[in-house]
């Protein structure tokens, strides 16, 4: 089952990322955008998501994917560690959320290399 030291290490290892402390826990920012947070539990992680596309999300899986009331505005959701598959969905997770931070000229170059 990943953890919080593979969100982190993940996190760390795309460009231009980097680890800040806010709110009392871990952020992950790229060009100074958050993209990742880490709540004191450390049981799930929250990650930016488009509103038209969360709803869906959670629809099709609640045991994964949910929003707290406080962030039902947001573009935002969290992510259940322990229901993720491997890894690999993790890294998708990520990924996809610093695509959606981070500066489009980085976001073509990253392509292009990954």
């Amino acid at each position: 089952m990943p953890d919080s030291d593979d969100v982190r290490r993940i996190a760390l290892a795309l460009p231009q990322t980097a680890e800040k402390q806010a709110w009392g826990m871990p952020t992950f920012r790229v060009a100074g955008k958050m993209f990742i947070t880490v709540p004191d539990d450390e049981t799930s992680f929250a990650v930016r998501c488009p509103m038209h596309e969360r709803g869906e999300l959670i629809a099709a899986e609640p045991e994964k994917f949910w929003v707290p009331p406080h962030e039902a505005g947001s573009n935002w959701v969290r992510v259940r560690l322990a229901a993720l598959d491997d890894l690999d969905e993790l890294r998708d997770i990520l990924v996809d959320s610093w695509k959606q931070a981070a500066p489009a000229d980085l976001v073509a170059a990253y392509l292009t290399t990954d």
